[in-house]
């Protein structure tokens, strides 16, 4: 769950990023890292769902997300991760307790920044096709690593007329897919900077687990 966490963080970040190789895909994701980048802070609300055919999965759960920069505050599934670009929360709400840790950069964990900085490096992009989803017109974008990943593609939609994000899916080499859906979209909404900080005095009953 929590490297599921992680991706999520880094695929909404990714829509500041700039795509190589397909000339196509390119065009499409500079307009959306051109758009997107005017934005100071991003309110997004999400509906993720998992499938497994061969496990019998089918988990659907929403979630929001908070995003100013490297700093995050995502909720989901009874987990609250927060970050203000150096520390890590891990907040399990109903087993009072927070995980604290350093974020760290490595080769298969993926956060906003480096993603950020590896994008053009670590992945190819392909223009798949326009189409016309719930009324929508969108273009289909993939993102293969060019890298072993435990995923082995990411496809994502986006609104061709408002030139925004509308879904993403990973596909998991083990057979799965984690498909997130955005529901609302809400740009440079104020955002206390209280929300990236986990403080221990607001929460008495939660026991801090240190493990930097």
């Amino acid at each position: 769950m929590k490297k599921t966490i992680i991706i999520t963080i880094a695929i909404f970040a990714f829509i500041t990023v700039n795509a190589q190789k397909d000339k196509k895909a390119t065009e499409i994701l500079d307009q959306l890292t051109s758009k997107t980048e005017s934005y100071k802070t991003i309110e997004v609300e999400f509906t993720y769902k998992m499938e497994n055919p061969e496990a019998g999965i089918d988990e659907s759960k929403h979630g929001t997300l908070l995003v100013e920069g490297d700093k995050y505050r995502l909720t989901i599934a009874g987990q609250i991760v927060i970050s203000d670009g150096e520390t890590l929360w891990t907040w399990l709400v109903e087993d009072d307790e927070v995980m604290v840790n350093f974020i760290e950069d490595d080769d298969e964990t993926i956060t906003p920044s480096n993603l950020l900085t590896s994008y053009s490096d670590n992945y190819k992009s392909k223009f798949v096709k326009e189409s016309v989803q719930n009324g929508k017109t969108v273009d289909i974008i993939d993102l293969t690593p060019l890298q072993g990943k435990t995923y082995s593609k990411i496809r994502i939609v986006i609104d061709k007329d408002k030139i925004q994000l509308l879904s993403f899916t990973i596909y998991d080499k083990n057979g799965s897919t984690y498909s997130y859906l955005i529901n609302k979209f809400i740009p440079d909404v104020e955002i206390n900077e209280s929300e990236f900080t986990f403080n221990p005095e607001e929460h008495p009953d939660v026991e801090v687990v240190d493990m930097r």
